[in-house]
């Protein structure tokens, strides 16, 4: 069986050849956050199932393909659509898209998921910078044998999240006027959501928002030195037995009103890399 080295060399060769491109930055789109890559300019859209090994999205809110182009000057990858653990895929294939970004030159990521508020001063609508995460979905997208090409044996994660990227995000938000509220995030598999004994021990345990994917992309980017900056979009309330009956529909919903200020955000930090 091909080994994941070779798989993502294939597929850094594929898109090579649809365009001779160096980003610096990738960005990996949440749910209901695709609109991002709207302003991306001189787009080249390859569909998922186009591409050697990529997996395909299979949520509604998840477009579902790579965008190639030019973003506030700096070449960029976006990924317009994630892959999650709950959809049956590997911890190898959820994080396909970042070993492709380090495979093609990036140095930085960007990215973007819904999450449920579990902290009180979270509430639908708000943006969270992602500050440190908790990893609850009981396993690990680096165990295995390890390659040391991609990334060493046992990775740091003690800044897993940029501290000048965070700093930076912070100051342009303010400049913006933008209102970018900080916390942990928690990683959890789903599809499933959390019940309210789950909520109340992550907020006991420090954890300010709660989510399905993410945690296992900034592992793999953190190995492969990728620089991280993350952003939730409260969507819902998720406070133990007070907790919002969340729906997908609405996840979606909110995600889109928020979604022109969490795009004009992230391009004046794009503009200041």
């Amino acid at each position: 069986m091909m080994n994941i080295k070779k798989q993502v060399a294939s597929a850094a060769h594929y898109l090579q050849q649809q365009r001779s491109f160096d980003p610096e930055l990738g960005l990996i789109l949440g749910s209901g956050l695709g609109q991002v890559a709207e302003e991306i300019e001189d787009q080249l859209v390859i569909p998922y199932q186009d591409i050697p090994h990529m997996p395909v999205s299979t949520v509604s809110g998840h477009a579902g393909q790579l965008v190639m182009g030019y973003w506030c000057g700096h070449p960029v990858v976006c990924f317009q659509g994630r892959f999650h653990y709950y959809e049956g895929y590997g911890m190898k294939e959820v994080t396909f898209p970042v070993r492709l970004l380090a495979a093609l030159g990036a140095k930085y990521l960007i990215v973007t998921n819904a999450a449920g508020g579990i902290n009180p001063d979270l509430n639908p609508g708000d943006l969270m910078l992602i500050t440190d995460h908790i990893n609850f979905m009981g396993t690990n997208p680096l165990i295995g044998p390890n390659d040391p090409d991609l990334g060493p044996r046992f990775s740091s994660m003690t800044t897993a999240y940029d501290r000048d990227l965070a700093t930076l995000a912070q100051e342009v938000a303010a400049k913006e006027g933008i209102k970018l509220k900080q916390g942990i995030y928690i990683g959890v598999t789903g599809p499933s959501f959390e019940t309210p004994a789950e909520l109340k021990a992550f907020a006991f345990w420090g954890a300010d928002a709660v989510g399905m994917s993410t945690v296992p992309e900034v592992i793999v980017a953190r190995h492969a030195d990728l620089r991280v900056l993350a952003i939730s979009v409260i969507t819902n309330t998720a406070r133990g037995e007070a907790h919002e009956v969340a729906q997908h529909g609405q996840v979606l919903d909110v995600a889109g009103k928020v979604g022109p200020d969490l795009a004009r955000l992230l391009a004046r930090i794009c503009t200041q890399l």
